[in-house]
């Protein structure tokens, strides 16, 4: 009887407005039968740091996030806070 960890990046999304959303699974197996499954979801919005994230998911963000995404989400969300009146 082996039982191992598997932690995997099952679930990458990129929204309309650059939000990256992304779902990583945690596999318990033992002798390649999986015996629970755990899910931990993150979002990064543009422009955001992007330490301890994992390469894939740098690796989409480094290409949805072009000047012109960055600077639309920047503009969305200054929008927000003159309409809040913050």
């Amino acid at each position: 009887m082996s039982l191992t960890k598997q932690t995997v990046i099952d679930q990458i999304t990129v929204t309309e407005n650059g939000i990256i959303l992304y779902r990583e699974a945690t596999r318990i197996m033992e002798d390649g039968n999986e015996l629970s499954k755990t899910y931990c979801r993150s979002s990064l919005t543009p422009a955001q740091d992007l330490t301890g994230v994992p390469a894939n998911v740098v690796a989409i963000c480094n290409v949805a996030w072009t000047t012109e995404v960055i600077a639309a989400y920047q503009a969305h969300v200054a929008a927000q806070q003159i309409n809040r009146g913050a």
